[in-house]
């Protein structure tokens, strides 16, 4: 009820509208049914009547939220919201009439039943009506505005409950200066329908004529936009991108809602949103509780994964943000393009390098954040190899001032952003990653006893694989290799590895730190993303220079580099004797790797700081070594 104070005029309006037309429809009903038979001796009654009733009805609407509905979007269930008030208001003269008016006043029917059902059906047209009619005005507004500003013609992909979705966008407004002609949907039965107005033309494979047919008419096809369904394997998504390069048609993709979690919006096909399996069903309400409200930092945050990392939390309703990251131009363009999007949450940005235990410390402990994402690294394979300390002083000793300072903070949750390289590792970015694994365990073990120095916090790892698109990816380099002329490059014809998108990596690094706050769940530490299928990067550069329209081998060669130092032929996800389990989460599971104590650790850390004071390498290694046994250096 307190609702109704917090009426806009708007809400007045619309109120004083549907309270003027159930007056106007008890009237007519009443003059239908007793016009020639007595309607002057009966109208001094009915108006003292009405008065009340119109009453009653503002009530009966509100409850219905006729009252509250915008008109521009009255869809199905405020139609059936329309039949319900006019129901209840109905049945309300039924009973005014047959209860009080006719053994109390009256002496007889004064309404009637007759009379009931007509007002019922005139209610529900005038309180039904106004409103269809200002949707379909704001409608064809909408198109006609969209069709004159130099919409671009526009074939759309999909089956149809996809491209209703983006239909709807168009008509809202959100999505402008496109104008869809047709359809082409890969569900046969979509084919000879019409949806929202605009034709089913035909299947996917009817791209070539539909356009060359729109070319003949004068009407030539400008854009192409692909839908959700349009990216499954049996819609053929790299034949549809290939098919419209050559026609010279500008291709976009129109990302699921639960991927936007926004009105609808365009974005460009990318290279990579052909190249992975199905993505792992995300549980997003999940996510939005875990972070909804909270303060959260980031490290890493100008990285590709640290500032996905930023974005969702953002998208899932944090009420504070904290960037730390030691790149200025990095944090600029990470702090504004999160400016940039509709969000109610404060975000601030910091420079300073995790390697700085002070500043860290400092930064954490003023902020007072409840959960802190760690994804600043060094993570290049080749040049960690030769610059090995630089690793050590940020994987190691970054890693172990990031975890102590969320603790000293009071912060609820630490994850830190983890490999699949720290399994068995092979190279220094994967002994690092490890040693960094067996802190955050240790660290997890006695912060969670609860002793009365500490306050309890879950830290955990997150190993996955590579990412597409990320810094450093082989996607963006193949691009720019392409682009360039070639060659390709790859590094060995056998060469496999794991992939998936920056966002649903982010997504499930959240999703694991949810598990991990489940008290039940405490003796998980260590979560590893499931990856899929292995790709061979060999075929993935064949892919992509087909995906640009060349020939391999013809347009641009693929040239075999030999495999570098610290790499490996095949990447794993679990080690030979670590333990693993089931979460009961698609896409994720626990690993159980040794964790040693937090005192021995300690030890090694003070050892390894004086060995990399000295730059004793040997030294270094032989440390990491006892700490990591199934490190073998130079690994293929």
């Amino acid at each position: 009820m307190s609702r109704i104070f917090n009426f806009t005029w708007r809400n007045w309006i619309i109120a004083l509208h549907d309270a003027l037309v159930t007056a106007l429809a008890v009237l007519l009903s009443f003059v239908l049914r007793f016009d020639g038979e007595n309607l002057w001796d009966r109208l001094p009654l009915l108006l003292t009547i009405l008065p009340y009733f119109v009453l009653f009805s503002f009530f009966v609407c509100y409850m219905f939220n006729l009252t509250t509905t915008k008109w521009r979007f009255i869809s199905l269930p405020d139609l059936l919201n329309i039949l319900r008030a006019a129901s209840v208001l109905s049945v309300a003269l039924l009973v005014l009439d047959y209860i009080f008016l006719a053994p109390n006043v009256y002496g007889t029917f004064f309404l009637g039943k007759t009379t009931i059902v007509i007002y019922w059906f005139i209610e529900v047209a005038f309180l039904s009506g106004a409103r269809l009619a200002y949707r379909y005005f704001r409608y064809t507004r909408t198109r006609n505005h969209a069709r004159s500003v130099n919409a671009a013609p526009t074939l759309l992909i999909g089956r149809a409950a996809d491209v209703e979705v983006f239909l709807r966008g168009i008509e809202s407004g959100a999505v402008k200066r496109l104008w869809p002609v047709g359809i082409l949907s890969p569900s046969v039965s979509d084919r000879g329908q019409t949806l929202r107005g605009v034709p089913v033309l035909g299947s996917i494979d009817d791209l070539p004529n539909v356009v060359e047919d729109f070319s003949n008419r004068g009407r030539p096809i400008e854009r192409l936009v692909m839908t959700p369904s349009a990216f499954e394997a049996e819609a053929q998504p790299e034949s549809v991108l290939m098919r419209a390069r050559k026609l010279g048609l500008i291709v976009s993709r129109l990302p699921s809602l639960e991927e936007s979690r926004d009105t609808p919006q365009l974005a460009p096909v990318a290279v990579e949103d052909l190249l992975l399996r199905p993505s792992v069903k995300i549980d997003y309400a999940r996510l939005e509780n875990f972070v909804r409200g909270k303060a959260i930092v980031v490290t890493g945050g100008g990285g590709s994964i640290g500032f996905e990392m930023c974005d969702r939390v953002i998208t899932f309703g944090a009420a504070r943000l904290l960037i730390i990251e030691n790149s200025e131009p990095a944090l600029h363009a990470a702090t504004e393009k999160l400016a940039a999007k509709v969000t109610h949450a404060v975000i601030e940005g910091r420079i300073a390098d995790v390697r700085d235990r002070e500043r860290i410390h400092q930064l954490m402990i003023a902020f007072k954040p409840d959960a802190v994402f760690h994804a600043a690294a060094l993570k290049h394979v080749p040049i960690l190899e030769r610059d090995w300390a630089e690793g050590v002083k940020t994987n190691i000793f970054g890693s172990v001032n990031v975890a102590d300072a969320a603790l000293a903070s009071g912060a609820e949750a630490m994850v830190m952003i983890s490999t699949d390289k720290a399994i068995e590792p092979v190279s220094m970015l994967g002994l690092t990653k490890r040693f960094a694994e067996m802190y955050c365990q240790a660290l997890d073990g006695d912060a969670s006893s609860g002793s009365a120095a500490k306050s309890p916090m879950r830290l955990i790892s997150v190993r996955f694989g590579n990412v597409l698109a990320s810094n450093g990816s082989v996607v963006p380099k193949f691009k720019a290799q392409i682009e360039a002329g070639g060659p390709v490059t790859v590094t060995h014809p056998d060469m496999v590895r794991y992939f998936m998108t920056i966002r649903e990596a982010c997504d499930l690094v959240v999703t694991a730190a949810t598990h991990a706050m489940n008290a039940q769940h405490s003796d998980a530490s260590v979560y590893v993303l499931s990856m899929g299928q292995p790709v061979k990067i060999v075929d993935l550069a064949d892919r992509m220079i087909r995906l640009s329209g060349l020939q391999p081998g013809y347009d641009i060669d693929i040239v075999f580099t030999g495999v570098r130092p610290g790499e490996r032929l095949n990447e794993i996800l679990f080690a030979t004797h670590e333990p693993t389990s089931e979460i009961g989460i698609a896409g994720i599971m626990a690993a159980r790797p040794n964790e040693l104590p937090l005192d021995t650790l300690k030890t090694w850390l003070a050892t390894l700081r004086t060995a990399i004071d000295a730059d004793q390498h040997e030294a270094a290694v032989a440390i990491l070594k006892d700490a990591v046994p199934e490190y073998h250096a130079n690994g293929k």
